[in-house]
């Protein structure tokens, strides 16, 4: 199984989208709430080059925010991202 992680923050319409499509699918994920947590926001975007939250990994490579995981799952993309 892959191993999912999300990055998020409160509020953030985006990343509560990302969440209940990961809970609606079934998915298990680990979740980092970077709420309050300007430095570590700082340290992740640097890392990862993605300037918005949610930032959402797949086997540590970065897959973007909700609508590109969505439309990763309306490609029909996802499923194999996530057995490979």
């Amino acid at each position: 199984m892959a191993q999912i992680t999300i990055y998020k923050k409160d509020p953030c319409p985006f990343c509560d989208r990302a969440i209940n499509f990961l809970n609606g699918k079934g998915l298990a994920y680990d979740m980092v709430d970077l709420t309050n947590k300007p430095e570590e926001i700082d340290r992740i975007k640097s890392e990862t080059g993605w300037r918005t939250v949610p930032i959402i990994l797949i086997n540590g490579k970065l897959i973007g925010g909700y609508t590109d995981l969505k439309a990763l799952d309306d490609e029909g993309k996802l499923t194999a991202l996530l057995e490979a």
